[in-house]
């Protein structure tokens, strides 16, 4: 099962890759940002996909959307010149405490 949450890491580094660049794409007018989004979201889909064989569905894309969103928001704060205000870190704390919650009811 460790196996499947390293994919699912590398899955998600590889959406919030593909996510950046797509910001840098410009609507998918430049080249190379633009390749860079699709690699990033064929390699995160290719790895998603293998996890599901391990994984059940709820509990890996909760991970996999939650962390991701919460990864994208961050980057754009901190590196993309996005206003970063209290309300917007309170977002992010409660997309990752709502993903926690899911994988926490899903023990039993």
């Amino acid at each position: 099962m460790g196996h499947a949450y390293g994919l699912l890491a590398a899955a998600i580094a590889a959406e919030v890759a593909g996510t950046t660049a797509m910001k840098y794409s410009d609507g998918f007018t430049r080249l190379w940002p633009s390749l860079g989004t699709a690699v990033g979201y064929l390699i995160a889909f290719t790895l998603l996909a293998q996890t599901l064989k391990t994984l059940s569905v709820g509990t890996a894309y909760a991970i996999w959307a939650g962390v991701g969103t919460a990864a994208v928001a961050l980057i754009g704060m901190l590196f993309l010149g996005e206003s970063g205000s209290l309300v917007k870190i309170a977002g992010v704390a409660l997309v990752v405490a709502g993903v926690v919650v899911l994988n926490l009811g899903g023990a039993h």
